[in-house]
């Protein structure tokens, strides 16, 4: 068995069917411009406004950069092979994207959880909450996270690095990933699928798990509220974190709810798919949509650009 270190590989996800190359070209790039053109939006609303300025719309801001880079690690390269019908991916090229992919999705569970501690502080101690939610602290919590991410991502793709695989091999995938690429390997790779669900476990669970406890505490506190009003202005500010939650972790489950290992049926596809492209996509306009601060700060965003022009 030919076995190296560098390999060369082919990513080969989509159908063989030619004809079905121009379809899945036109709508992953209008989903990729459309993930991009609301993520700058909402980036550039919460930095224009400077009554946006808080603790709540900074973390947003700071999942909306996350979902722009998400989306970008993987859609170029995919939108390259439908337009060139070409897969080839080398392995420095395939590790590298991989290790940025692992980033930003890790942030994009981090940042939830950390959306949904800031959401339980403001509802449940909204005196404290100034002293509670500091630029100082939230600096740190943004910054352990990229820290965490950067950390593991880089733990998974040494690791990978040093397994030798089956030359000029196809990837039954649009992007590299864990689970299809050890099942390519000529190593033992149970140290590292263990390691991939130990960590994954620790991290996706403890996120999970604080989403929970945090809303768990909100909903107590809001059943308290003696007036239906109350009720809904404290939930208001918690039904766009909780849209997200849900959809992030749906797709996540769908996806990655499997032995690393196992080979990707089409359904799989889709729910990456759903993983990569849409939900990045849909988490700026679900914010916009459902919040009227974001949608007016849009506008006056939107209008100052049409006055220059």
């Amino acid at each position: 068995m030919n076995c190296s270190q560098t390999p060369d590989f082919v990513l080969s996800g989509f159908p063989r069917d030619p004809d079905k190359w121009q379809l899945f070209f036109s709508v992953f790039l209008a989903l990729y411009m459309l993930g991009l053109l609301g993520n700058l939006l909402l980036l550039l609303a919460i930095g224009a406004n400077i009554h946006l300025h808080t603790p709540m719309y900074f973390f947003l801001s700071q999942l909306s950069l996350v979902d722009l880079c998400f989306i970008t690690s993987t859609a170029p390269k995919m939108l390259e092979d439908l337009w060139t019908s070409n897969g080839a991916i080398s392995f420095s090229e395939c590790l590298t994207q991989l290790y940025f992919f692992a980033v930003f999705a890790d942030m994009d569970n981090l940042l939830l959880a950390v959306m949904a501690v800031d959401r339980y502080t403001a509802i449940c101690h909204p005196l404290h909450y100034p002293l509670l939610m500091t630029p100082c602290r939230c600096g740190v919590l943004v910054g352990g996270s990229w820290g965490v991410a950067h950390s593991v991502s880089l733990v998974h793709t040494m690791l990978l690095s040093q397994l030798s695989f089956r030359t000029s091999q196809e990837i039954p995938h649009f992007f590299c990933d864990l689970g299809p690429l050890f099942s390519l390997s000529c190593s033992d790779t149970h140290l590292n699928e263990d390691l991939t669900m130990a960590l994954a476990g620790v991290l996706g669970i403890s996120a999970l798990l604080c989403i929970v406890n945090s809303y768990a505490h909100i909903f107590h506190a809001v059943a308290r509220v003696p007036s239906a009003q109350g009720k809904r202005k404290a939930l208001a500010t918690c039904s766009s974190h909780l849209s997200m939650v849900i959809l992030f972790y749906s797709a996540v489950f769908a996806t990655y709810l499997k032995p690393p290992s196992t080979s990707h049926s089409s359904g799989e596809m889709v729910a990456a798919v759903m993983y990569t492209m849409v939900t990045p996509t849909l988490n700026p306009f679900i914010y916009s949509l459902r919040n009227k601060d974001v949608k007016s700060a849009l506008k006056r965003t939107l209008a100052m650009e049409n006055s220059w022009d």
